[in-house]
């Protein structure tokens, strides 16, 4: 009789229809809007200020924009201005990053003020971290608390996909990002209906919000590498190497993430860490150069364009050095997501590919390591399938990125996240 119950669930749900669905459309659209509204603003205040800390104030003082020596006074003045900020503002900020995912429960909505202003910091002071986690908790909080005020009588539960959908499909341009996260979401959270009709609504708010981003930002993810000349037996090995390669430095970084993570705690008081946290990134971008900092959404470009203008040993120290700046940045307590970050290492990582192996095709190699990466970052397959395919504008690497990706999820499944429970221990 027990294993009737889910069926028996499902056969007094009342059906989904056209009419139930349709006054979805209205609040999805403004939610989607909304989304990446706050997403495009974000970005463009923290823009300015960037172009403030690390041009026109320089070139005032007469020193170099990307000086060692100004890249740890920024660095550290950031981590100090963040720790400030979260330390005076309602809400601290939120909870400690380094517990929170990309799609959480809502925050208060009053925390949300305080939470843009420490994430316009950290893109600006050149933080390598990215928007995505903070701007969608922001979105979550203020879509709930007006959704709430505007349609009381709506169930709570909607507005939470409704609000993380807008919000990625704003970040990737396109809702198709968007469905795969949530489609993983409902997977684990299994629900009666069809899962297209569970997703009708986030994708409406991930079209409005992918479809804003296009017509105000026109983001591009493709990254012009040279054309990839096909799959062989010679592609597959370099696919089947480098992927898994790639999987197994992320989960290196997510081992030693609560360790990290520990230490800054250790200091007692979160003005300074952040305020350490942003020495020791400043030191590391000192080491690493000036494209390991920031999101890395535009540094990965400027690698693309020169697939070989620096050595492998080049290579291989920005991927070592932005992977261990991303951490260190996590886990002292900046605001931020790990996408994009991740998605610079696993470039730097594949062109270090191509360095080593010249025959290795450098479209190949940026895929297969985004692809690794990502998986042992964010723990999102569907996500890191799609962010590595949309690097490549070519159909024809599919195939090889859906067997690649076989071996490498056979390295993270069941492992730590890179997430933390409230103890300091990995999420599993």
């Amino acid at each position: 009789m027990a294993n009737d119950a889910p069926s028996a669930a499902q056969s007094t749900a009342p059906p989904v229809s056209a009419r139930t669905l349709l006054p979805l459309v209205l609040p999805s659209l403004a939610v989607g809007v909304m989304a990446a509204l706050v997403l495009l603003g974000v970005s463009e205040v923290a823009g300015q200020l960037k172009d403030v800390l690390w041009g026109t104030l320089p070139d005032a003082l007469g020193v170099g924009p990307y000086s060692s020596l100004w890249m740890i006074v920024m660095l550290t003045a950031t981590g100090l201005a963040v720790g400030i900020v979260a330390r005076q503002v309602h809400g601290h900020a939120g909870p400690d990053p380094a517990t929170t995912g990309l799609v959480d429960k809502p925050l208060p909505v009053g925390v949300v003020p305080g939470l843009l202003v420490v994430t316009g910091l950290a893109l600006a002071g050149g933080v390598s971290l990215g928007p995505e986690n903070p701007i969608t908790a922001s979105n979550i909080a203020l879509t709930y608390w007006l959704g709430r005020k505007a349609a009381p009588k709506a169930p709570a539960a909607i507005w939470l996909p409704l609000a993380a959908a807008g919000t990625i499909g704003a970040l990737f341009g396109t809702p198709v990002a968007a469905a795969l996260i949530l489609t993983e979401t409902f997977a684990a959270r299994p629900a009666p209906g069809s899962l297209w009709d569970k997703l009708f609504g986030p994708l409406v708010a991930a079209g409005a919000g992918g479809l804003t981003t296009v017509l105000i930002d026109h983001p591009t993810f493709d990254l012009d590498l040279p054309p990839y000349p096909g799959t062989h037996g010679s592609e597959l090995l370099a696919a089947l190497i480098i992927a898994p390669l790639a999987t197994a430095l992320g989960m290196a970084a997510v081992y030693a993430f609560p360790y990290v993570h520990a230490l800054f705690r250790r200091l007692g008081h979160p003005v300074l860490a952040l305020t350490a946290g942003g020495l020791a990134l400043g030191l590391l971008g000192a080491l690493g150069g000036k494209l390991t900092l920031f999101k890395g959404l535009d540094e990965v470009k400027t690698l693309a364009a020169h697939p070989d203008g620096w050595s492998a040993g080049s290579f291989a120290l920005m991927t070592v050095v932005k992977l261990a700046a991303m951490t260190v940045a996590a886990a002292c307590g900046f605001r931020g997501g790990r996408i994009f970050p991740a998605v610079f290492v696993g470039v730097a990582l594949g062109l270090c590919a191509h360095a080593l192996v010249p025959a290795v095709p450098p479209a190949l190699g940026v895929v297969c390591g985004v692809l690794g990466v990502l998986l042992a970052v964010t723990r999102q397959g569907w996500l890191s399938l799609f962010t590595a395919a949309v690097m490549v504008s070519d159909p024809n690497i599919l195939p090889l990125l859906c067997v690649a990706i076989v071996p490498a999820w056979l390295l993270v499944t069941g492992r730590p996240q890179m997430q933390l429970r409230e103890d300091g221990t990995s999420l599993r």
